[in-house]
């Protein structure tokens, strides 16, 4: 599949497949969108989003029991949570993220949220419209997260930056969710100041392995370079969109095993 056409085919016919409403049960996504708020949705998805490495039908579930012990209302819980409720979510845990990274995930979003009327601003206060990629949005996110006093040197495993090399996966696929907006029903376009064009594909070991094998990657490690080659390698196929492609990527990889 060496041909850039066919190749292209290939992968919008895989786009418009996965790109549907129907498989968003069994996808992370599927937690912000059970809210209709936009800040509801932008809190629930950022923690899908960083909680989302694992079983996906494991992730859903303790995705659900963190919104049940937020009320299911995340917004309201993250701004005002009482001493009672701290206590009671403090037990949270999933994998190595435990009581002391929710507590200061909820003290960052009560903090950002006092002054902010979106999370949107976490990324785009230290960001250029004119940029090519998000890169430093992701570098100004992480340093911003971790501003408040007593940030705890565990927590930091859990918010990735470009500036350690990661690919970012987790932050590339929440910007997914929170920008682009086809229509299709399954991204939310929530946010303005970022374009699609500007996103770098989320890339974990099953979208590293189709991409190679279809030889849109050359890197041998997986890194931020990597994502960043592969997204360069998409925009041949959709200069202004070229992460909707990691729908196919994804799909071909963990649906078809390809």
């Amino acid at each position: 599949m060496n041909d850039i056409n066919t190749l292209k085919n290939f992968l919008d016919g895989k786009v418009e497949e996965y790109n549907q409403p129907s498989f968003l049960d069994k996808d992370p996504i599927s937690i912000p969108h059970r809210f209709t708020a936009k800040q509801d949705i932008e809190i629930a998805g950022f923690f899908a989003a960083i909680l989302a490495w694992g079983n996906r039908t494991t992730i859903i579930k303790k995705c659900t029991e963190l919104m049940d012990l937020m009320d299911n209302a995340p917004y309201s819980f993250c701004k005002s949570p009482s001493a009672s409720s701290l206590k009671k979510i403090m037990h949270f845990k999933h994998r190595t993220f435990n009581g002391t990274d929710i507590l200061y995930f909820i003290e960052f979003l009560r903090y950002h949220y006092s002054s902010h009327t979106s999370l949107e601003g976490a990324f785009t206060d230290g960001f250029n419209r004119e940029e090519k990629t998000v890169e430093n949005a992701l570098a100004y996110f992480h340093e911003y997260f971790f501003s408040l006093p007593d940030s705890p040197e565990r927590t930091r495993k859990h918010i990735a930056t470009p500036l350690k090399m990661s690919t970012c996966k987790r932050i590339n696929m929440f910007l997914r969710w929170m920008v682009r907006n086809d229509k299709t029903g399954v991204d939310f376009g929530l946010w303005q100041n970022i374009l699609p064009a500007q996103l770098i594909c989320p890339v974990d070991v099953h979208v590293a392995r189709v991409a190679k094998k279809l030889k849109l990657i050359k890197r041998k490690q997986t890194d931020w370079l990597t994502a960043v080659e592969l997204t360069e390698c998409l925009q041949k196929f959709d200069p202004l969109d070229p992460v909707k492609y990691d729908f196919a990527l994804f799909g071909l990889g963990v649906t078809e095993k390809f």
